[in-house]
């Protein structure tokens, strides 16, 4: 993609990627605790409301301004006011941040996927993670201590990153999306059909779906709501803007925008079944409150599965694999939908052939990745998820929703829109939302998680933020300054 880009050859394929894009590991190991932390049953009403007021509105005014500079999100923001080329970058290279550390997790999933087959992680998985795999240390003095198994992992994910991303969008994330969105569905069915079989599975249901109603007058559950609809849907990465300016002319942006929102939303909820049905199971076994096994964040995947596959016995052999490998897909979709915001970008302004700049961000990204490999990696990584997610892109978001709903002509993409839906028409309430209730909302959020951080984190975490954050604003400062090499760069074309 240098000076003309290529198109999905169908309007399903975009919907796939995006499903693909969306689909991801917080579907898996963050939707349930959340879920469950949050009143179960009680959680969905201000789920639903989340996905009203935040996801759809929001999504399709991303969708509408990327199909209309089928550009790159730098040179789309560039586009709508030379003045916005800093921040076109900024959040395209706090994503680059986001799938170097991403490339992690998937690294530490391959490793567990061959255990799988024989379960490697023995008796104690918990024990098994911190000193066999990770070499988990919190001390920063130990970066040195480097770790090979972790490392290669990670390389054979980049690797694949790498064959996936430098073909063209058609017979690249195209073809993968069509493959393995389709698997992914097919595996989480056989494990959550299983799940539903077993013996005490309706220990874990009845704990899901038994609704605390009066924490809906806590704020706390909201923001979960409206934290996770942010989080799983990818929104404002640049995702969704780049993936829309491959669409071709008649493509239906409203009906797609309700197509991947569906999507997703029936993975993470049809998800969640299966992970509280074998909580309900090990409660059942072990006498264990299903409220004191579940965890959050990487527990969830590396320590309580292959607790619960412990338990399972034989069929585990098969089961685990299919998980594992589940987690897998899930990673790589989601990699290559935040790959492609930073390389697409990249393209555009240098006039670098696809192939040539996805094999240097892959090295470039590939040898950075290399600091999460050591006994720290795992800290490190936690921190950096707290910089891109709690610091970076909720504020990004908030710009990005500002400057698409008051400096672009956003009223322009309503008779666009309606005119190709099938589904629903928007008017003035989504100018509404947009201008002024999802901002107010970002800014809330914003504000919590800024708050959070500052009374709650070490003077170390706060370092390393503050030094990512500046890391962050040189890089987007040096990659605006630096002099575009293609011609098309400032020619500001539009569809609509």
């Amino acid at each position: 993609m240098t000076e003309e880009k290529n198109e999905w050859s169908s309007n399903f394929s975009f919907i796939l990627a995006m499903i693909g894009s969306a689909v991801g590991l917080g579907n898996i190991w963050r939707y349930p605790y959340v879920l469950y932390s949050n009143g179960g049953g009680a959680f969905y009403i201000p789920y639903i409301i989340a996905i009203l007021v935040l996801a759809i509105p929001f999504l399709i005014l991303e969708y509408g301004v990327g199909y209309n500079f089928k550009s790159s999100f730098a040179k789309g923001l560039t586009n709508i006011n030379s003045k916005f080329e800093y921040f076109g970058w900024f959040l395209p290279f706090v994503i680059f941040i986001m799938t170097i550390y991403y490339s992690t997790v998937i690294g530490w999933d391959g490793i567990y996927f061959i255990l799988s087959f024989f379960k490697g992680w023995g008796a104690d998985p918990n024990a098994f993670l911190a000193n066999n795999v990770l070499h988990a240390s919190a001390n920063l003095s130990d970066i040195t201590t480097f770790v090979p198994l972790v490392a290669a992992s990670m390389i054979i994910c980049w690797i694949v990153i790498w064959f996936i991303s430098h073909k063209n969008v058609e017979s690249g994330l195209s073809t993968i999306s069509k493959f393995f969105v389709p698997l992914l569905f097919i595996i989480m069915i056989v494990i959550v059909g299983f799940s539903l079989t077993l013996p005490g599975a309706s220990i874990g249901l009845k704990e899901l779906f038994n609704p605390d109603w009066s924490l809906l007058w806590h704020f706390d559950i909201w923001m979960a709501a409206f934290g996770q609809i942010f989080f799983s849907l990818s929104l404002g990465i640049g995702a969704a803007f780049t993936y829309a300016s491959y669409t071709k002319e008649d493509i239906d942006l409203i009906s797609s925008t309700l197509y991947v929102i569906a999507g997703n939303s029936i993975f993470e909820n049809f998800a969640a079944l299966g992970v509280f049905s074998i909580l309900g199971y090990m409660s059942l076994q072990t006498s264990i409150p299903v409220s004191q096994i579940v965890t959050q964040g990487t527990g969830l995947i590396f320590v309580v599965y292959p607790t619960v596959f412990n338990i399972l016995g034989s069929i585990a052999l098969i089961l685990g694999p299919l998980f594992f490998f589940t987690v897998y897909i899930s990673g790589i979709t989601s990699m290559l939908s935040s790959f492609e915001v930073f390389s697409s970008s990249v393209q555009n302004k240098f006039h670098l052939s696809r192939k040539k700049t996805v094999t240097i961000l892959c090295i470039i990204g590939g040898t950075l990745s290399m600091v999460f490999a050591t006994a720290p990696g795992e800290f490190l990584v936690s921190v950096t998820d707290e910089f891109v997610n709690n610091i970076s892109l909720i504020i990004s978001v908030l710009i990005e929703c500002l400057i698409f709903a008051w400096v672009f002509n956003m009223k322009k993409l309503i008779g666009f829109f309606n005119a190709r839906s099938k589904v629903i028409k928007i008017g003035k309430m989504w100018v509404i939302m947009v201008r002024y209730i999802i901002p107010i909302i970002l800014l809330f959020i914003w504000i919590g998680g800024i708050y959070e951080i500052i009374i709650s984190e070490s003077a170390a975490d706060l370092i390393i933020l503050i030094c990512l954050s500046i890391t962050s604003l040189i890089m987007a400062l040096i990659l605006t300054k630096l002099p575009a090499r293609s011609k098309h760069w400032l020619k500001i074309e539009e569809r609509i």
